[in-house]
């Protein structure tokens, strides 16, 4: 794996499949009575959250401190950026501090990307404006796999605001790089420029595209990233692409019903569908959110060394064999094996 994880198209294959490897052997800690490993002791983490959020910066939170990371979570409300301070005086002031990860939402696309540029800690995009959110991506398909067994052919139908959707975008990327059959279904004024060159397909007939699928994820309609009219009224987009019992009944029986959050139950989400125990896999995908942030963590901070090419220990957290080593360790650990 790279140092950071700032886009899900940076990942192989291969490093997707480490990555839910490793959060599947960490996903017992949370059986254990005492939810924590010593892997990143003595490691500081810095949640950098310059808008609102609920999931992605609690599971950051509780990822880091289950492997017994120190945690500073860090609010643009109350901080000097209130005063004027810039982000890179504010990277600046954190690399001095000595953190050792610095997990960064910002409002602005491509804000991580300058960030990893200034400091020589690792940096992990945590959504950036409408541009991107791995580490959602990851999420999402460590859910889909404790379904489907396999993502080669999995059609996986993405529906709603596409267009300001930084879920969408990492999505597509790690599905067909794991090679799933995507589709985007929004209206065309919710759809980006050039999306034919996503390599997904694109329809604007939800029900035409329902039967199928195997995964339906239903995206949020960001109306605060909004500044025009995309469409006449919410009313209207739901009838058109809401997803509700007479539409869940369309799909297949084996089909699930995603959604990053938060959701506008009665606009893209009924209620009832949102809450359907057999089809909804909602609160999955929160629990979920945890093992995946600590795989990632521990293999961006705490793996172990592996060989280089030349033989010399490299970083674990960056050689190319470092999967396996990182997942069995991580194993044992979780087991509660030696340390």
């Amino acid at each position: 794996m790279n140092k950071h994880l700032l886009s899900a198209g940076d990942l192989s294959a291969a490093d997707i499949t480490r990555v839910l490897d490793t959060a599947a052997h960490l996903a017992h800690v949370t059986d254990r009575a005492i939810k924590k490993l010593p892997t990143l002791r003595g490691r500081t983490v810095c949640n950098l959250f310059f808008e609102d959020s609920t999931r992605t910066r609690i599971s950051f939170e509780l990822a880091a401190k289950r492997l017994s990371a120190d945690v500073i979570n860090f609010s643009a409300r109350g901080s000097s950026v209130a005063k004027g301070e810039s982000l890179k005086d504010t990277a600046i002031t954190l690399e001095a501090m000595g953190v050792d990860a610095i997990v960064i939402r910002h409002g602005a696309s491509g804000a991580p990307w300058r960030l990893a540029e200034w400091v020589d800690a690792v940096v992990v995009n945590a959504g950036d404006g409408t541009h991107e959110h791995p580490t959602q991506a990851l999420l999402d398909l460590y859910t889909m796999r404790q379904r489907f067994p396999s993502f080669d052919g999995l059609r996986v139908a993405i529906v709603g605001d596409v267009l300001h959707s930084r879920v969408a975008r990492s999505n597509v990327l790690a599905l067909t790089t794991m090679g799933a059959e995507v589709t985007l279904v929004a209206p065309p004024t919710l759809l980006p420029a050039r999306v034919d060159g996503w390599g997904a397909t694109v329809s604007y007939d939800l029900d035409a595209v329902l039967p199928k699928q195997d995964v339906v994820m239903l995206l949020r309609m960001q109306l605060e990233r909004q500044r025009a009219g995309f469409f006449p009224s919410l009313r209207e987009y739901a009838r058109l692409y809401g997803l509700d019992a007479r539409r869940l009944d369309a799909m297949a029986p084996h089909a699930i019903v995603m959604h990053p959050g938060p959701m506008n139950r009665g606009v893209e989400i009924a209620a009832d569908v949102a809450d359907s125990i057999e089809r909804s896999v909602i609160a999955s995908q929160v629990t979920n959110g945890i093992s995946v942030r600590m795989g990632l963590l521990y293999l961006l901070l705490g793996g172990p060394a592996v060989a280089g090419p030349g033989g010399a220990a490299g970083s674990g957290a960056t050689g190319q064999d470092a999967g396996s080593a990182a997942v069995a360790a991580a194993g044992a650990r979780a087991r509660g094996g030696p340390w």
